[in-house]
């Protein structure tokens, strides 16, 4: 197999910054809702249970085609079975939302929490991923403090 020579851009600080700020907001929102919401606990469960699957899968898919991209032997089963657990986990949360006794507006929220906190995942891994792979992973709080 030929190595592709990828070519690796260090993410700003402030777009560090900002993606585990929306990752943050997105869990925060998800949580405070279900912890606000007047479901039974089972329900309650239900629903923190997919969110933390999906993000699990979302941030595994992301590795695994990050590591594809970059060369790196990547079984075909376990390709598929990131793919199936993303997909999986999203059936779940539209499943559990179309079936749910909400207002719309309430499904709506917990569906747009959901995806800001995937896509945010995705994106502090991948984040984390550029800085190790440039060498750079020991960010002090220092620097991230200064304003250039």
């Amino acid at each position: 197999m030929m190595n592709k020579q990828v070519l690796i851009n260090k993410p700003s600080k402030a777009f560090r910054m900002a993606s585990v700020a929306m990752l943050v907001a997105g869990v925060a929102a998800f949580l405070i809702g279900l912890a606000n919401a007047t479901m039974q606990l089972n329900e309650k469960g239900y629903y923190l249970a997919v969110l933390l699957f999906g993000l699990f899968s979302f941030v595994s898919l992301q590795k695994t085609i990050r590591d594809k991209m970059e060369g790196h032997t990547i079984s075909k089963p376990y390709f598929m079975m990131c793919w199936a657990a993303a997909g999986s986990a999203i059936a779940l949360l539209t499943v559990g939302l179309v079936n749910a006794e909400l207002l719309l507006s309430e499904k709506g929220f917990y569906a747009m929490a959901f995806l800001l906190s995937g896509f945010a995942a995705i994106t502090v891994q991948k984040n984390v991923r550029d800085v190790m792979a440039l060498g750079d992973d020991e960010v002090s709080a220092e620097n991230d403090l200064d304003v250039q």
